[in-house]
């Protein structure tokens, strides 16, 4: 019999600068992902994101601040499977400068080629860049 395949809620911030995509790098699992994390229970996805990125990026972040951009579903990079990450992506116009804090060990700035030249692709930044490509926001490279 088929395992069940599990889901992860999670939230991601999308800042775009000079078309290029904003990611962070995991200390736990040594890949470029969008900023953001897991939606605990007892949140919805514009408290559990502004949580994150205060952890993160230690930049304070209103609700009204963010626009939802769009919902990517993908395998979860670093889950064992069968894990689908199942994330809400809001777009943010950055007015601090972000610094690295808790679990990221650096942040930069992306176009999609060079992300494409990373050593690990995350599914879910992938299936992001697409879309970004797509809507003419960032360059492919």
């Amino acid at each position: 019999m088929d395992e069940a395949v599990k889901k992860l809620n999670t939230v991601g911030l999308v800042v775009i600068e000079n078309r290029r995509l904003l990611l962070a790098f995991s200390k736990r699992k040594q890949a470029f992902y969008l900023p953001g994390g897991k939606i605990e229970e007892v949140e919805d996805a514009v408290t559990a994101l502004i949580r994150e990125i205060k952890e993160e990026l230690s930049i304070p972040i209103l609700p009204h601040e963010l626009q939802w951009y769009c919902h990517i579903s993908a395998p979860a990079y670093g889950e064992q499977p069968p894990v689908m990450m199942e994330q809400e992506c809001f777009s943010y116009a950055l007015r601090a400068t972000p610094v690295a804090d808790a679990e990221i060990a650096s942040i930069r700035y992306f176009s999609y080629g060079e992300f494409r030249q990373e050593a690990i692709q995350v599914p879910g930044v992938e299936l992001l860049f697409q879309k970004l490509v797509a809507d003419d926001k960032v360059d492919a490279l």
